[in-house]
C-alpha cells in the first residue's frame, strides 16, 4: 500500500485524478492520506470544495482535505473559468452548500503535510496545479510534479504550461529547492491522454452505482466544448489523471535525469520552462522529465481500476 498525499487545484481533470486515486484506496493500492489544495483553475476554496464533493461523490468522504496557500508567491492570482467553468467542475454547479463549507477542516494545510511526511516516510507527494504549497513548504522527497512545456507549444502563451505560468516563482523555487529528482509530467506528454465521449462512457459503465458517475457527463461536456472551440476536436486532455499513474508507476514510462529551470521575471517568458538537456549549466540533476508514457495502457488501467473498485 503506498501513501500518497495530493496537492491539487482541482478542476476537470484533477477531478478524474481524484476518481482514480479514490478506486485506488478502495483497492488498497494506495493509501490517500489527505489532500490539500492551491489556487489555480479556481479560487482556493473553491478547489478544496471541488476536491471535498468529488471525494464524497466516491464514498470517500473521510479522507481529509484542506485549502492551502490562497495566492501565488509573487505575482497575482489568475483562474481560468473558460476552461474549467465558473465553479471548477464544468456544468455541474448546485452542490455548493453551506454544509460543504463547514465540513472543511480549519486544520493548516501544512499541519497535514507534516503530519504524513513524518507518519509515512516512503509517502509520495503529487501536485498537480500550482506549486505554490510546495514551494512554500520545502522539498519533499518522492515528489511528482504536473507542469512545463519542454521543447513543445505551451498552453498558456507560446512557451508556457498553465501550472507553471499561474505561479512562476513557484515553479522555480520548487525545483531550486529539491534535495532530490522531482518527476516532472509535462504538457508534450500529458496532453497525449485524452478522453471523448465513447471512452468517457466507458468509464461511466466501469464505475457502475458509484455516485460521482452520473455527474460526469454534464463535468466534461464542458471540458469537450473547450476542446473543441480550441481546435483540437470534441475531447478532453486528462494531464492530471496520467501524472498520478506515472507518479505511482501503474504505466509504463520513460524518464530522464536532467535540471531544470523557469522563467520567472520576463513578462513574455513568463513560466517558461527549461530544461538543460546537454547539462551547459553543470548543476546537480533536480528532476526526472519523463519523455514517454504507455497511453493504452493508461487507459487500460483506468478502466481496470474502476471497475475492480466498484466490485469490491
Amino acid at each position: 500500500m503506498i501513501p500518497v498525499l495530493l496537492d491539487c487545484d482541482t478542476g476537470i481533470d484533477d477531478a478524474l485524478a481524484l476518481v482514480y486515486l479514490a478506486a485506488l484506496h478502495k483497492l488498497g493500492t494506495i493509501k490517500l492520506v489527505g489532500v490539500s489544495t492551491t489556487a489555480g483553475n479556481v479560487d482556493v476554496a473553491q478547489t478544496a470544495l471541488n476536491t471535498q464533493w468529488v471525494l464524497e461523490q466516491c464514498d470517500l468522504k473521510e479522507i481529509p482535505v484542506v485549502a492551502g496557500q490562497a495566492v501565488p508567491l509573487e505575482v497575482p492570482l489568475v483562474t481560468t473559468p473558460e476552461t474549467h467553468g465558473q465553479h471548477g467542475l464544468g456544468y455541474i454547479t448546485g452542490y455548493i452548500t453551506p454544509e460543504l463549507h463547514t465540513q472543511i477542516p480549519a486544520a493548516s494545510w501544512q499541519e497535514l503535510w507534516h503530519e504524513a511526511i513524518n507518519t509515512y516516510p516512503d509517502l509520495r507527494l503529487i501536485v498537480t496545479g500550482p506549486a505554490t504549497n510546495l514551494a512554500t513548504f520545502g522539498p519533499v522527497s518522492r515528489t511528482t510534479l504536473m507542469g512545463g512545456a519542454y521543447l513543445y507549444p505551451g498552453n498558456t502563451t507560446p512557451t508556457a504550461e498553465w501550472n507553471s505560468w499561474v505561479d512562476p516563482h513557484a515553479a522555480k523555487q520548487a525545483f531550486a529547492q529539491a534535495t532530490d529528482p522531482i518527476k516532472v509530467c509535462s504538457l508534450g506528454v500529458t496532453e497525449q491522454f485524452t478522453i471523448n465521449p465513447t471512452s468517457l462512457n466507458a468509464v461511466i459503465a466501469a464505475l457502475g452505482r458509484t455516485p460521482i458517475a452520473q455527474y460526469l457527463p454534464e463535468i466534461l461536456r464542458f471540458y469537450f466544448e473547450f476542446h473543441e472551440a480550441q481546435g483540437e476536436g470534441y475531447l478532453a486532455q486528462i494531464h492530471d489523471l496520467l501524472t498520478c499513474m506515472i507518479a505511482l508507476e501503474q504505466i509504463p514510462f520513460t524518464a530522464r535525469e536532467l535540471t531544470i529551470d523557469v522563467e520567472a521575471e520576463s513578462e513574455l517568458l513568463r513560466g517558461t520552462t527549461i530544461a538543460d538537456i546537454r547539462g551547459h549549466w553543470g548543476r546537480p540533476a533536480n528532476a526526472n522529465l519523463v519523455q514517454t508514457a504507455d497511453i493504452a495502457a493508461a487507459h487500460a488501467e483506468l478502466l481496470r481500476t474502476l471497475h475492480a473498485a466498484t466490485n469490491l
